[in-house]
């Protein structure tokens, strides 16, 4: 059983969801505006989030901003809205998966299982990656650098433990999307390069100065320990 809340302000397709979901066991709860689905999400505390982004009082991605500054929940995108530029910028502003209207329910049932267990590693496992000064926690999700706390949005901490996990080797993009994203296909480049930004702004790095994340070019990304670190 899930608790589910769809973020849904056309009644018919709020009606078909409840009942598919329903069907299979879950819980679910049906907002109808953007500021409800915000308030729905603090207040119980759902599992999961099916948001679309038609939404009449706020636009999608802005809820989508707004519920990532107060909640790690996993959300799901589910929209009619199927241009690159949106799918793009769903994602990079925390959406964990990205579902195009129309679709099946077993399709649907599928993306909320797979979501859910990638959002499930980090509470079976008390695991930690240590490279040089750069202490990864799977288990609290808490990273620190030389002593600092590092404050990363969930994707961040994602894409950095898949780094930290395999460092020393080179991890290609396509890994990463399918990896963190859950998108096994190209097309979502822009999506990791705004994340590796942001991830080197924090370890205090930048692309053409690196400390941690090195980029192979033409390949991918390898974390490893600076120079200085490794002796």
């Amino acid at each position: 059983m899930t608790r589910v809340l769809v973020v849904e302000d056309d009644p018919a397709i709020g009606r078909l969801l409840r009942r598919s979901l329903a069907d299979r066991g879950d819980v679910v709860t049906v907002a109808i505006d953007g500021a409800s689905g915000l308030a729905l999400a603090v207040q119980d505390r759902p599992e999961i989030v099916l948001l679309d982004l038609g939404l009449p009082d706020l636009d999608g991605l802005q809820v989508l901003r707004m519920l990532r500054a107060v909640s790690q929940v996993p959300v799901i995108v589910v929209t009619a809205q199927d241009d690159d530029r949106t799918v793009v910028e769903a994602l990079d502003n925390g959406a964990d998966d990205y579902l195009l209207k129309p679709f099946g329910s077993d399709q649907l049932a599928a993306r909320i299982r797979a979501v859910l267990r990638r959002c499930a590693v980090g509470a079976a496992s008390g695991e930690t990656v240590r490279v040089g000064e750069l202490e990864v926690d799977l288990a609290t999700r808490q990273v620190s650098c030389e002593g600092h706390a590092l404050d990363l949005s969930r994707k961040e901490f994602d894409l950095l433990w898949l780094l930290a996990s395999r460092s020393g080797e080179v991890v290609t993009k396509r890994e990463m999307l399918a990896d963190v994203w859950g998108l096994p296909f190209g097309g979502g480049d822009r999506t990791v390069d705004v994340h590796l930004s942001w991830l080197r702004r924090k370890l205090g790095e930048t692309a053409a100065q690196p400390r941690y994340l090195h980029t192979v070019r033409g390949v991918g990304v390898r974390l490893s320990a600076p120079a200085s670190e490794t002796l």
